[in-house]
């Protein structure tokens, strides 16, 4: 026994466990255990948090995880804002919400995501930070099972609490509206809906269960679909959870790969087949009749696809995280997670800095409307300067005036932009917003995806009228 090694920090009673009992080090003896240390709103930790998955399904008896959360923003110390997060994401195994960083104290953790590795013996044997881990990860945990000739132990399941009740919708997180049709990416649920802007269903695209595969509307599968763009007769679709760019071929429903195989990599310009170019977490995409700009959230960055070459570019973001305006090649975003175009400006949702930014397409020059960093957020009305969000994940044109309507996401709230040097103001709607995560207008109408409520909103801009769509009811 390497006298080195101690015993791993007990969890703490103050962990707050969000989709199971009380979870503790010492009942997990007799296999490995990896504490993985997250936030909900990074798009590095969901990328690694994928990759986590995978890993437990390869050592389904060898090894457990336990989730311990870190709050970031202030609405993240509320669990059930945290439970929905990890509800979304389908996470398998027990999550506990860390509101005094305790275990991250304990731990000795630097940033996250961050994976503790445990022994069979309760001993902290090593701990990994980043979201390109996931390899050294797979070798550490064959390493500590072989170290006890494969003799590893069986646990015994959570109790698992917590869970969404079941609605026709799950976690929608992408609209698109064209003149006769409203698009739902229904991403709890895997799959693209079809309706009538009343929210009568009319076709559905994938086959409800998590996957990527191409070909006839019954037959192709999604993973956590979220943006959506219409362009004359496609729809085009950030598949983010297959890090994938996706078309839908209305006329007949076919559904193709354009770019991304399935998994994260290293985004690169150029051309070639769809699994020769992976995506990092796409959360959104606007379009023109010759490219589609897509808000690359793991990577930090805008990139644009062009449809007639097949060509993928980098637009603007150095890949750093952070806020910084000017030169479009050296600026940096935090998390884009929501996109709206008119001519060659680009408006963008930059979620991780609780911002909207602005990218002069043509000039290649970045803007910073609202928001003053990575740790500056809340939930003010006023000037710009002096205006706080928290998190937004979407925004929409207003379709008759010089507004931005912003779904300021952790605040549950709908807010308003005016452009051109306008104030930012909150919205009074008749209906409460949980996690707001989508939106889009068309001629007198903004339609919200109520996305922690599981619901589609359709909002009058005339008569200030709020409607629930019965969709798929």
């Amino acid at each position: 026994m390497n006298p080195a090694l101690v015993a791993a920090p007990e969890l703490q009673p103050s962990l707050q466990w969000l989709n199971a009992t009380p979870q503790r080090i010492e009942a997990q003896r007799g296999r490995v255990l990896a504490l993985v240390f997250w936030n909900a709103a990074s798009a590095y930790c969901h990328t690694l948090l994928e990759d986590l998955v995978r890993l437990q399904a390869r050592f389904p008896v060898g090894l457990s995880l336990l989730g311990i959360h870190q709050p970031k923003f202030d609405s993240e110390l509320d669990g059930r804002l945290v439970l929905k997060a990890v509800n979304r994401l389908g996470l398998p195994f027990p999550v506990a919400n860390d509101r005094g960083w305790t275990t991250w104290q304990h731990y000795g953790i630097q940033g996250w995501p961050s994976v503790a590795l445990i022994d069979t013996r309760g001993r902290l044997r090593q701990v990994f930070t980043g979201d390109d881990q996931s390899g050294a990860i797979d070798v550490a945990v064959q390493g500590l099972i072989d170290e006890v000739g494969g003799a590893v132990m069986p646990g015994e399941p959570a109790r698992r609490t917590g869970a969404e009740p079941r609605l026709p919708l799950a976690f929608p997180s992408g609209l698109a509206v064209g003149e006769n049709h409203l698009y739902v990416a229904d991403t709890g649920h895997h799959r693209i809906l079809e309706c009538t802007h009343s929210g009568r269903v009319l076709r559905e695209f994938g086959t409800g269960h998590g996957d990527l595969v191409d070909g006839a509307p019954e037959d192709a599968a999604f993973r956590l679909p979220r943006g959506l763009c219409l362009v004359r007769e496609s729809l085009y679709v950030a598949d983010t959870g297959n890090h994938a760019l996706r078309r839908i071929r209305l006329l007949d429903g076919v559904v193709e790969t354009l770019l991304g195989n399935g998994r994260a990599g290293p985004v690169r310009e150029g051309s070639g087949k769809a699994a020769e170019l992976p995506l990092n977490q796409p959360w959104d995409v606007v379009g023109t009749l010759d490219r589609i700009y897509i808000a690359m959230a793991g990577t930090n960055q805008i990139w644009d696809y062009e449809l007639g070459g097949a060509k993928l570019r980098r637009v603007a973001g150095s890949g750093e995280l952070g806020i910084a305006d000017g030169p479009a090649a050296s600026a940096m975003f935090a998390h884009p997670a929501g996109l709206a175009q008119v001519q060659q400006t680009l408006y963008i949702a930059d979620a991780a800095s609780s911002a909207i930014r602005s990218l002069q397409v043509a000039q290649g020059q970045v803007q910073t409307l609202v928001g003053q960093g990575l740790y500056e957020f809340g939930d003010e009305d006023g000037q710009r300067r002096e205006a706080r969000l928290q998190f937004p994940q979407a925004i929409a044109l207003d379709p008759s005036s010089p507004v931005l309507w912003i779904a300021d996401s952790y605040n549950g709230s709908l807010r308003r932009l005016r452009l051109g040097g306008g104030d930012v103001a909150t919205h009074p709607l008749s209906h409460a917003l949980e996690q707001p995560a989508a939106l889009a207008t068309g001629p007198g109408s903004l339609w919200i995806a109520n996305t922690g409520a599981h619901e589609v909103l359709r909002y009058d801009l005339g008569n200030g009228k709020l409607a629930r769509l019965p969709i798929g009811e």
